[in-house]
């Protein structure tokens, strides 16, 4: 089946100008200095005024959640000289109403702490003021690989 279309071209000699635009008030009587000023304050009077929008406290950048990271960042890995969070073992943060779950893995399915690690994440991350309970969910896939680690991390271990 062919598409057969038609292309029409139209040719013209000219195009009437388009109509310039006016204001009229500039025209007939210029705006003062104060008049201006004036103007200009009423807009950032209105801007300034604007409060910002209530930050959910347990989405990212919310008071909780800014707490439950700050309590991963305190567990350090035993072999690594960098805490879990920044070494790129938590996956997920999802708080609902005081319960946390997090989405982790560690360095190894054969980890030496791989027993003991999703304890403590449970008990440090439990004890945020804030938090109901929190659960742990360790995950090896995907892996973890050094990729994942954050600048600072990277920095830290000499990776940079």
């Amino acid at each position: 089946m062919t598409d057969e279309r038609t292309i029409r071209i139209e040719e013209v000699e000219s195009v009437d100008a388009p109509p310039r635009a006016r204001v009229a008030d500039a025209e007939t009587a210029p705006e003062t200095m104060g008049a201006k000023l004036e103007r200009k304050r009423d807009y950032l009077d209105g801007f300034l005024s604007a409060k910002p929008a209530a930050a959910d406290p347990n989405a990212v950048g919310g008071d909780l959640y800014e707490a439950v990271v700050a309590a991963l960042k305190d567990i350090y890995d035993p072999e690594i000289p960098v805490n879990i969070y920044d070494l790129g073992l938590i996956y997920n943060v999802e708080i609902d109403e005081g319960h946390v779950a997090i989405t982790m893995t560690l360095t190894t399915p054969h980890c030496p702490v791989a027993e003991s690690m999703p304890g403590e994440v449970e008990l440090r991350v439990g004890a945020v003021p804030g938090v109901g309970d929190a659960e742990v969910n360790l995950v090896w896939d995907p892996p973890w690989s050094p990729e994942a680690m954050s600048d600072e991390a990277r920095l830290e271990l000499g990776m940079l």
